[in-house]
């Protein structure tokens, strides 16, 4: 049995399935780096694991993942606390160098190896899937949703093009991306199927049931043939330029940041944030900075 206490829940189910839980239902799933390095351990887990066969990716509570968590003060235990996983050595988060390499390897870093895993992955989608939640459905090969599922990449309200990994134009299409992008609206699950992101939408009652069944199916293949089946159509997507682009979004993405920094003390402008959350205050200073927001 998983510990229930734990950020990450990982189960082994039957027929070689191995199911991922992100376990903080009180944040709505909010990602912090606790949670980022728990869930890259049972990836790897899962990956290593000659018997799992299919993987689960899905989230506890109402909600799968409202995205990265702004009340995160625990950035400088990266490196420390938690072991690199990358090569970006410098992940110190007081200059614009130390923070490219520490979104390397939170975020773009950890997205395209759990992508890369040569087994299928199922994101089972529920309730909220925003910003940093978007980036853990996509980097999965198959996105299953419920009925009261919803998506949103609102990040250009606090000062950033979008997610550190930009998937959004091979996601989305390039005109819906461009309008999702430049008014931050959300878009529903059955709208997320018309464009191409999710595969199936089914009733909240029966998402369990659906994904589980799925990935029996998916098990009982021949693996190799599955494995380069996916190694097949990831190379496609990246030679029509996924990757590149998503290295240009992400230079993008810290000029943004490094501008945030000058003009406000932090990573995000804080003008942007909704009064509701501004309210409930306890925000990371090292992300909505010390104070300066003016309404620039």
């Amino acid at each position: 049995m998983p510990n229930e206490t734990a950020l990450v829940l990982y189960e082994n189910l039957e027929d070689g399935i191995a199911r991922i839980t992100l376990n903080r239902p009180s944040t709505g799933n909010a990602q912090n780096v606790e949670m980022t390095y728990a869930l890259n351990e049972a990836f790897m887990r899962a990956a290593r694991d000659k018997m799992v066969r299919c993987i689960i990716l899905r989230g506890s509570g109402r909600h799968f993942s409202t995205g990265h968590d702004l009340k995160d003060t625990e950035h400088d235990s990266v490196g420390q606390l938690y072991a690199l996983t990358s090569t970006w050595g410098d992940v110190q988060t007081g200059d614009t160098e130390g923070w490219l390499g520490w979104e390397h390897e939170t975020y773009l870093d950890m997205c395209r190896r759990w992508r890369s895993i040569p087994k299928p992955v199922i994101a089972q989608v529920q309730g909220a899937c925003i910003a940093g939640g978007l980036m853990l459905a996509w980097i999965c090969d198959i996105i299953v949703a419920s009925d009261d599922a919803f998506f949103q990449d609102p990040v250009v309200n606090i000062g950033v093009l979008g997610v550190e990994y930009f998937a959004h134009v091979w996601e989305l299409g390039g005109r819906k991306a461009k309008e999702l992008l430049f008014t931050s609206d959300s878009w529903n699950a059955d709208q997320a199927r018309e464009m191409g992101m999710v595969n199936h939408v089914v009733p909240a009652a029966d998402l369990e049931v659906f994904v589980q069944d799925m990935a029996r199916k998916i098990a009982a293949k021949p693996t190799l043939a599955v494995k380069l089946a996916k190694e097949a159509i990831n190379a496609a997507l990246d030679m029509q330029g996924l990757q590149k682009s998503i290295d240009l979004a992400f230079a993008y993405h810290q000029l943004n940041h490094a501008d945030n920094r000058l003009r406000f003390g932090g990573l995000l402008n804080p003008n942007g944030l909704p009064e509701t959350v501004l309210r409930k205050g306890g925000l990371s200073e090292l992300v909505i900075g010390d104070g300066r927001a003016s309404g620039a």
